[in-house]
């Protein structure tokens, strides 16, 4: 059976990422396809225990490196449970953040050695790498009143200053511009079906959509 695809969306905090993982995933199993939806960290029993553990408490509760050992020991039980699994079978995995989180929030955001991400990234993710990443990009300032304003300031990352969440941005553009085969940039501060519509036409522009409508997903 054809491997399915695997699609990522990251980005800064109040980017609208999560919505439109929704919107996307609605649009695919419209146009025929098997589609697993997923976030990270999460996605299996133990993961969510992990996230819980990551995502709760003070700023300042884990180490940077500490945060990077955590997340990808969620990320390993991810693709062993959930993501391997469904690509074997077909299906398109739509995950709302994956490792590039990991090199933003704790590498750009917490100084954690590049070297160090990288190698704990091919030691976990292998040749399981993203088809597409879909990276939501907006100014700083906005994402965060946006976060705010809509009650998101619920985990300890949101609570941490501007300086980082920059860092977070800047980072996230560096990935996009070095991986240009795997990235696009999604300019998100725009009405909700506008950006739907920059991710829907990304998607079709790089991975075989057109080919559900006939029933080949």
């Amino acid at each position: 059976m054809e491997r399915g695809r695997f699609i990522t969306l990251e980005g800064g905090e109040g980017a609208g990422k999560s919505t439109q993982a929704l919107v996307l995933v609605e649009r695919l199993r419209a146009a025929g396809y098997d589609v697993v939806h997923t976030r990270e960290p999460g996605g299996t029993p133990h993961a969510d225990q992990v996230r819980a553990i990551v995502l709760e408490g003070g700023a300042d509760k884990w180490s940077p490196l500490a945060e990077t050992l955590l997340m990808n020991a969620a990320r390993a039980d991810h693709l062993e449970q959930v993501i391997r699994p469904a690509l074997a079978r077909g299906a398109w995995v739509v995950c709302d953040r994956f490792a590039d989180s990991t090199r933003a929030y704790q590498g750009a955001g917490g100084g954690v050695s590049p070297d160090v991400i990288q190698t704990l990234e091919r030691a976990v993710v292998g040749e399981d790498r993203p088809d597409l990443t879909l990276i939501f990009d907006m100014p700083v300032d906005v994402g965060l009143e946006r976060a705010l304003g809509r009650g998101l300031f619920e985990t300890r990352f949101e609570s941490k200053g501007v300086e980082f969440h920059t860092r977070l941005r800047e980072r996230f553009l560096q990935i996009a511009k070095a991986e240009p085969d795997r990235c696009v940039v999604v300019q998100a501060n725009a009405e909700r079906e506008v950006v739907a519509e920059r991710v829907w036409e990304a998607v079709a522009s790089r991975l075989p959509v057109a080919y559900a409508a006939q029933g080949h997903g």
